[in-house]
């Protein structure tokens, strides 16, 4: 048995997560591979409750669990997924972008992941004011950086799709912190033979993420810009709504969609659930390699195809052209898993 955190958040986050409930139940009851699930607070409505964006408890409720799921927080988030991303060192920000049919993506033959260093960059918060002007400071190691290029390397093979991986930075401006990341990029990707390497500029790639999104496969990148590209890469395929992600480190992992808590369409039942239950399918990928699980994997390959039919057949929420609610489209999906 599997025991599964799941920090519920704010705005469209407890009916996300009410998805995710619902899948990993069906999961349970009817697929045989079994969790334990633990809802948590955090976020805007956990500091209503308890004055602490991520209680004591359910933070060492998240380091005994086996994976963590968490759905979007709102103006708290810095101080839950940041924290616990350091906190946990979950060096890796995996962002898959696949295009899917009857969808608003932008090409039918997108399939590329976005590979963002997560620990490091201008989001270690390290900000000051003097004389009337803010200054942040940036870092980049090379450690870190060899880390994710290694990690970026290793996606890339595994998927074997394109086999070529592409650093993107900005060194011919920053040229300490990019040109370090460059280069210790670069090092890496000498010991693997079989990967295309080569390397872009941060605004080249942006563009090109709109004029040939087919040509990218795996997009390594320092964590700010790997947060802007990623977004990018959501819409591309058709929004954010469609784009899972996972915080993975050495030991741990947490799974999200890639949007926000999005206030503005709260307890209206239209949010879109796919990138969460994707989210899920990356989770039980993830599990299944840690604890070399087969059953994970077949799960997980499942989801996927039922996300992929139902879509298809035209089975949509409204963010993407379609007219189910969230639990309408949660209903669908459990009825082909089962």
């Amino acid at each position: 048995m599997y025991n599964i955190a799941l920090i519920k958040g704010d705005g469209i986050g407890p009916e996300i997560s009410e998805s995710a409930i619902k899948i990993l139940e069906t999961i349970n009851d009817k697929l045989d591979l079994k969790f334990s699930i633990k809802p948590l607070d955090a976020g805007d409505s956990a500091f209503e409750k308890t004055g602490k964006t991520l209680p004591d408890e359910t933070f060492e409720t998240i380091k005994k669990s086996d994976a963590c799921l968490k759905a979007p927080v709102g103006e708290s988030a810095a101080d839950v997924i940041v924290f616990l991303r350091r906190a946990l060192d979950l060096f890796a920000n995996i962002r898959p972008a696949k295009s899917y049919p009857n969808t608003k993506a932008l090409r039918d033959d997108i399939d590329l992941v976005i590979v963002r260093e997560n620990t490091e960059d201008l989001y270690v918060g390290k900000e000051f004011e003097i004389n009337n002007s803010a200054i942040a400071i940036r870092i980049i190691s090379e450690k870190a950086s060899k880390r994710i290029a290694k990690y970026a390397c290793q996606i890339a093979i595994q998927r074997g799709v394109q086999k070529k991986v592409t650093c993107v930075h900005k060194s011919n401006v920053m040229r300490k912190t990019d040109g370090l990341f460059s280069r210790a990029c670069a090092e890496v990707a000498k010991d693997y033979a079989d990967i295309t390497f080569d390397q872009m500029y941060v605004d080249a790639c942006a563009m090109n993420l709109i004029r040939q999104p087919e040509s990218f496969d795996v997009i390594v990148t320092t964590n700010l810009f790997g947060d802007i590209l990623s977004d990018e890469a959501a819409q591309v395929i058709g929004g954010l709504g469609m784009a899972p992600s996972a915080n993975i480190g050495d030991n741990f992992a947490l799974f999200e969609p890639v949007h926000g808590a999005a206030f503005d369409i709260a307890g209206k039942q239209i949010a879109n659930p796919t990138s969460f239950i994707l989210s899920i399918k990356m989770m039980l990928e993830w599990l299944g390699a840690k604890h070399d699980d087969k059953k994970c994997f077949e799960i997980a390959n499942k989801i996927e195809n039922t996300v992929y039919d139902v879509i298809t057949k035209g089975i949509k929420t409204k963010d993407i052209g379609g007219e189910k609610t969230t639990s309408e489209f949660t209903n669908e999906i459990i009825q082909r898993l089962i």
